[in-house]
């Protein structure tokens, strides 16, 4: 399923940060999004997701074929990673947990409790959900945040797996996880700029 945006303009509360971001990223493709901290890849993330309604603009892919993966790695404390892992997988109606402990190396910790988990561990067992959703579009903010070079590489590899499945993937990344398939799209291209109000002070500036 091809994912088409077309001048796209993305608000961060009451301001609008992005306008008028356009792309096809076709199956099989990863994009990257590339920009300062601050220059709304998340943003623009949680707005493909449906979490923060669009400005203005349009985006071709129904909310069913995408997956989002964010700061939070999605986890219930108190339970094992097999049980949290179980649970995704009957939400998303996965018969099988296996692959998903296989691509990111769970299998010794599937007993233990998320809430006793290091950081990387969570978030190797966050990930591990996207493989469970049976979505073909994953949108993946800071994804190998806590995460060690071999960890890195499983996350890559998996990434790769999705691509030639047909899936694709949106990630905002400052690591080169060597897709093969992946283009970059800066982001800062498509920042609001500042205006000068009618008013004509020259100080009474607003975000368009």
């Amino acid at each position: 399923m091809e994912l088409t945006v077309t001048d796209l303009a993305c608000r961060r509360g009451e301001a609008t940060v992005l306008r008028g971001v356009s792309f096809a990223l076709a199956p099989g493709r990863a994009l990257v999004l590339r920009g300062p901290n601050g220059s709304g890849k998340t943003t623009l993330l949680r707005t493909l997701a449906g979490l923060t309604p669009p400005v203005s603009g349009s985006l071709s892919a129904p909310p069913e074929a995408l997956a989002y993966a964010a700061h939070a790695d999605g986890l219930k404390a108190q339970l094992t990673v097999a049980e949290n892992l179980t649970f995704w997988a009957s939400v998303f109606a996965t018969d099988d947990i296996a692959p998903a402990v296989a691509a990111f190396d769970l299998s010794d910790l599937l007993a233990r409790r998320a809430a006793d988990l290091s950081a990387g561990q969570k978030r190797r067992a966050g990930l591990a959900r996207l493989m469970l959703t049976g979505r073909p579009i994953w949108l993946l903010d800071e994804p190998t945040v806590s995460l060690d070079r071999d960890n890195v590489a499983r996350f890559a590899a998996a990434i790769e797996a999705h691509l030639a499945q047909g899936g694709s993937a949106v990630l905002a990344t400052h690591i080169d996880l060597g897709l093969a398939t992946a283009s970059d799209l800066d982001i800062t291209a498509f920042a609001a700029r500042a205006r000068t109000e009618p008013s004509g002070d020259p100080f009474a500036e607003a975000v368009e």
